[in-house]
């Protein structure tokens, strides 16, 4: 059996207006799938990767990588989801701008009845990937309760979830932003510090916060416009863990560069490794719903576009005009 879905499309890498509207068959899941109705999705900085190419993707392609909805079909071997039940989900492969998809289960995840399809489109991306890098993404000393961190684009989706969750954990998160308005968020969600690396010189701000010690661990989804000076921001043996690449890639560097800074650590991180299997998944979703639940982590959904006004909502994206979480609708 064959249902059509109203799908997002790209046919080449490229700009916003790649994304066409496309009306796509969709058929029943097989082993190890579930057969999807999304009823709000997550707009994230990797679909703008996908887009581009930065991420390549084989033509013609559709993107979107996190959406909540409900279970309508499950294909054999699925036990941990039923037909009914709300889910959500940040997982591979690319797909999730659609009414309607089958996908595999393993990182689809049953949604609490106190989360909505609207927070749980939101969170889960950028939820599960502030709980890896606070909770797996260590420097070697470890993190402790009154430990400052370094947190970039602190008022994005992921930096605002960072900021509540670091927050809880006792940690001392300073927060980078790029204009004061974001600095004032990130403090109202739990930063300790911010500062507007436009109009301040974050290295040496951080220097001063942390009484010339520097951060244990910088926390970069930046890349090659804060690439250096985070170095500058830690402390021997610290942790500079790079997840993103907002502003591009991070050029090549000589390692002998970390020898000189105090002998520090590089990691380049992705969510989709952390969850690679269903366990993996489950835990750190639990985490992440329990936080949430709880009150520690408010998800703030600052902006709401028609799925139809893709090419908008990315032009936003791109121009640094949004703030917290983003979701489509339908």
């Amino acid at each position: 059996m064959s249902l059509m879905s109203r799908t997002v499309q790209i046919r080449q890498h490229g700009g916003p207006e790649e994304l066409q509207w496309v009306d796509l068959p969709v058929g029943d899941p097989g082993p190890g799938e579930i057969r999807i109705r999304h009823h709000a999705i997550g707009l994230n900085f990797i679909d703008v990767y996908h887009r581009t190419g930065l991420y390549p993707l084989n033509m013609p392609a559709t993107i979107g990588m996190e959406a909540a909805g409900v279970v309508e079909a499950v294909g054999e071997g699925v036990t941990h989801l039923q037909v009914g039940d709300r889910a959500a989900y940040a997982s591979p492969p690319p797909g999730s701008y659609c009414e309607l998809r089958v996908m595999p289960a393993k990182c689809v995840c049953k949604l609490p009845d106190a989360i909505g399809f609207e927070t749980g489109a939101a969170m889960m991306l950028k939820g599960l990937t502030a709980q890896y890098l606070l909770k797996k993404t260590l420097p070697v000393q470890g993190l402790q309760p009154g430990d400052q961190v370094l947190f970039h684009a602190a008022a994005g989706g992921v930096g605002l979830i960072a900021c509540q969750w670091a927050k809880a954990l006792g940690l001392q998160l300073i927060a980078t932003a790029g204009t004061d308005a974001k600095c004032q968020l990130a403090l109202a969600n739990g930063a300790a510090h911010a500062i507007n690396y436009r109009s301040e010189d974050f290295a040496q701000r951080v220097q001063q916060i942390t009484g010339g010690k520097g951060v244990k661990v910088v926390y970069d989804s930046v890349g090659k416009d804060t690439w250096e000076q985070s170095l500058a921001c830690l402390r021997p043996l610290g942790l500079m863990a790079s997840f993103g690449n907002a502003s591009g890639p991070v050029p090549p560097f000589a390692p002998g560069l970390l020898g000189t800074k105090g002998s520090l650590y590089v990691t380049r991180q992705t969510l989709f490794t952390h969850i690679a299997t269903r366990a993996s998944t489950q835990a750190m979703a639990d985490d992440l719903f329990a936080v949430v639940a709880g009150g520690q982590v408010k998800i703030r959904i600052e902006q709401r576009y028609r799925l139809a006004d893709v090419q908008q909502a990315h032009r936003d994206l791109e121009a640094r005009k949004t703030i917290g979480s983003t979701i489509f609708t339908l």
